[in-house]
């Protein structure tokens, strides 16, 4: 089969094996991956490696008989190899009813994270106020709508781009933040009268932390889910001890499979039915073709993209 892998420079079409699904693994024909972040990152070794995080095609083989699905039919999948013609996953979701496999290749992952972000590790309450930093990518853009859906009172989003922020009302944001700009958590403070937001999910982090812990409740929550900021950086201990913030890191890298089979069954029972009427959505920056994965994360990497990148196998 054809699959982009990780080269010496960049990503290269090449001819691979067909992974073989190991138990309780599936075997899906890939016609549409979706990117994420971390598929740019790679590690010494890696080369030969197929990246991809999510991905939809048809069922080719079901080992374990898990899915309830016959070979042939539609799926979405989260897992890792999805920038091939076939991959393997042990996370398996029907496609929703009226979907394309196009829409569906960039919705797993975002579902996953963000529900558990702000469902699961988050406890959002009805009426409560969030902050997602990072809103403009795909993962972010997916978390105003599931927090709005939710019961968010009031949802905020923060791009440092004014052509992203434009559109964050679009997907649920009733406020969008200029984290550029030295005042913003002061306009997230004056939009909650004073109070700061209940909960923080943060794509961010790095050197802007100190500023959305000012920007978070006394007792409010901030959900690490990305570093696009940076890994590190000064932390304001005195701030956190005043604000006596809750701070809770979240990662599939260290979640075992049974874990991950839970997230995505509670991820079904709240949101599906908003997904098959169609409010759950996310949008289709640019398409390209499998032989152009490095164009591809390329435009990934220069950040001008609103939304999602595919790749079609």
């Amino acid at each position: 089969m054809k699959a982009a892998v990780f080269a010496k420079h960049g990503l290269e079409l090449r001819e691979v094996s067909q992974p073989q699904p190991k138990a309780g693994e599936v075997l899906v024909r890939v016609r549409y991956a979706g990117l994420n972040r971390r598929d740019l990152t790679r590690a010494p070794g890696d080369e030969g490696t197929v990246p991809g995080m999510d991905w939809a095609g048809e069922l080719a083989h079901d080992v374990a008989g898990e899915t309830g699905l016959k070979a042939g039919e539609p799926v979405m999948c989260m897992g890792a190899g999805g920038y091939a013609e076939y991959a393997v996953s042990s996370c398996v979701l029907p496609l929703p009813k009226g979907m394309a496999l196009k829409q569906a290749a960039v919705l797993p992952l975002a579902l996953l994270t963000m529900h558990d972000a702000l469902i699961g590790n988050g406890r959002l309450q009805r009426g409560e106020s969030v902050l997602i930093q990072g809103a403009s990518s795909g993962v972010g853009l997916m978390g105003l709508q599931i927090a709005k859906l939710m019961g968010a009172r009031l949802a905020i989003g923060s791009s440092r781009r004014a052509e992203h922020r434009a559109r964050l009302k679009e997907y649920g944001a009733d406020l969008a933040v200029d984290t550029n700009d030295a005042r913003w958590a002061d306009e997230v403070l004056d939009a909650t009268g004073g109070k700061g937001v209940d909960l923080v999910i943060d794509q961010v982090s790095g050197n802007i932390f100190n500023a959305t812990q000012k920007a978070t409740a006394i007792t409010g929550r901030i959900v690490n889910v990305g570093r696009l900021g940076g890994m590190s950086a000064e932390l304001d201990f005195n701030l956190h001890a005043l604000r006596r913030i809750q701070y809770i890191g979240v990662t599939f890298r260290t979640r075992t499979r049974d874990e991950v089979k839970a997230i995505a069954a509670r991820m079904r029972g709240d949101l599906w039915p908003a997904l098959e009427a169609g409010k759950l959505r996310l949008p289709i920056d640019r398409e390209f073709a499998l032989a152009e994965a490095e164009a591809a994360q390329a435009h990934m990497r220069a950040n001008r993209h609103f939304g999602k990148i595919v790749l079609q196998a």
